[in-house]
């Protein structure tokens, strides 16, 4: 179904320098979209530990900020690299770079900002992964799902291939599902 849009929505590679604003952005859309998912204290837990941007998808070119009528509306990315989730503060995988041929492709911290929920954000940028690691030789990708992005994944395609639940340092276990999906 196409949503007729008046908006004006832009995906574009991000930048080292707008770091620190797509991590505000993250902070604020794991507070308010993980409510019913999370607790307060997983979501705040999650936000120290796992969620924010991992830099080495901006200086991969993978990493995308998109903007709705001018305003920050969200960011994700993808990646070439077997790391699997997580920013900056603690990546989850090896750093080593995955064979095309083989592998999959990892999409890589979605978040949008509560005020642009549901208003086709998420997919553009999907679409500006998929279409890369098309490019890039990939014919697969793989995530690690939060529990609020589940639905929108599933929507695109995406199957479970297992339930995941991460002990992050202070003691707190997140739930996450682990998804793949064909892009070839």
């Amino acid at each position: 179904m196409t949503l007729q849009r008046t908006q004006n929505l832009d995906v574009r590679l991000s930048t080292l320098e707008e770091v620190p604003i797509l991590n505000d952005l993250i902070v604020e859309s794991a507070r308010q979209l993980s409510k019913g998912f999370y607790t307060d204290q997983e979501a705040e837990s999650a936000i120290r530990y796992v969620f924010g941007v991992d830099t080495a998808l901006v200086k991969d070119g993978s990493y995308f900020t998109a903007t709705l009528d001018g305003k920050l509306a969200g960011c994700g990315g993808w990646s070439r690299r077997r790391t699997l989730y997580g920013g900056d503060q603690r990546p989850v995988g090896a750093d080593e770079f995955l064979d095309p041929a083989k592998d999959a492709a990892r999409i890589r911290a979605f978040f949008i900002a509560p005020t642009a929920a549901r208003q086709g954000v998420g997919r553009a940028i999907f679409e500006a992964c998929k279409q890369a690691a098309l490019t890039q030789g990939f014919t697969r990708l793989e995530l690690m799902a939060t529990l609020p992005g589940v639905p929108f994944y599933q929507v695109l395609g995406f199957e479970k291939v297992e339930d995941v639940s991460d002990t992050l340092p202070d003691g707190v276990a997140i739930r996450f599902e682990r998804m793949r999906l064909d892009i070839a």
